[in-house]
């Protein structure tokens, strides 16, 4: 299972209720929905997201979400 579909199968479990093939996910999105995101992402990939990391352009879409989490994966390369 590539990236992509692994994060848009823990958020369909999660946000059974937001259009995760949106354009705008963010838009979709309330407060708690970000929170869940950012931590279902952390604990799935071992990376740290914090609240600067919800931006609109980091959860416009699964494929900005998986580009956000390469990045991070990235930047715990020694």
């Amino acid at each position: 299972m590539d990236k992509k579909e692994r994060i848009r199968e823990l958020l369909a479990e999660a946000l059974p209720l937001v259009n995760l093939d949106s354009d705008f996910l963010f838009s979709e999105l309330d407060s708690l929905g970000v929170t869940t995101i950012l931590m279902m992402l952390s604990n799935e990939y071992g990376i740290e997201l914090e609240s600067q990391d919800a931006t609109p352009k980091n959860l416009r879409s699964i494929d900005s979400l998986a580009a956000l989490v390469d990045k991070k994966l990235a930047g715990k390369q020694p």
